[in-house]
């Protein structure tokens, strides 16, 4: 099945009734911090879905064409999914939208040398790894790091490897984070899932925006 409920359904479900999601709505104010960050609206009918082969797929991507072209891939399917409402476990569609993401950003990358034109995958292609199941033993390995460390929902944000913090989190909390580590000039650890999702140290040294 491409889609198991609707997140309106899951969320009142999880909140105990409405009642409950109306107290976290207003909690969270997930709605406002989303339009300061530029996010016209969260499509709250949006179809809640098993994200194992979306995973699969920013992971391969990001192992194949860099990471600034996984990051940008996880950006499109960020507005798919929380703008847009569509499954992230809809194959076909979810093929459609990575290609033409991968035809934009990958040979258009800083990382990518100008007179070297890398082979882009095809919808065809993306589809086919989409309905394998290379990459699922590293999303299991990651899933089971973090159910170690105590994360048992999301998003959450794990800095410097050690110092979790949730996504609910305003921008001030990571701002203090961030000025303690810019005073001590280093970086406690390097990061966690390098070794576990087999993204290869020349991938992780390259800058993942550009300035």
């Amino acid at each position: 099945m491409p889609f198991v409920e609707s997140n309106r359904d899951r969320l009142i479900k999880k909140w105990g009734g409405i009642q409950g999601w109306e107290r976290q709505k207003r909690h969270h104010n997930l709605k406002g911090r989303g339009q300061d960050a530029g996010i016209p609206h969260f499509n709250l009918d949006r179809l809640a879905a098993n994200t194992m082969a979306s995973h699969r797929l920013i992971q391969y991507i990001g192992k194949k064409y860099g990471l600034s072209v996984s990051e940008a891939l996880y950006d499109e399917l960020n507005t798919y999914y929380f703008v847009n409402g569509h499954s992230l476990n809809d194959k076909p569609r979810l093929a459609n939208v990575a290609s033409q993401c991968l035809a934009r950003h990958v040979n258009d990358d800083s990382e990518n040398e100008k007179d070297h034109v890398v082979d882009v995958m095809t919808e065809d292609q993306i589809l086919k790894f989409l309905n394998g199941e290379e990459g699922r033993k590293e999303i299991e390995n990651a899933l089971k790091a973090l159910s170690d460390m105590g994360v048992h929902s999301i998003p959450k944000f794990v800095i410097e490897g050690r110092t979790i913090v949730d996504g609910a989190a305003k921008s001030d909390v990571f701002v203090e984070i961030f000025r303690q580590i810019e005073e001590k000039g280093e970086v406690y650890g390097g990061p966690l899932f390098g070794d576990i999702l087999g993204v290869g140290e020349d991938i992780v040294r390259r800058p993942s925006h550009k300035m």
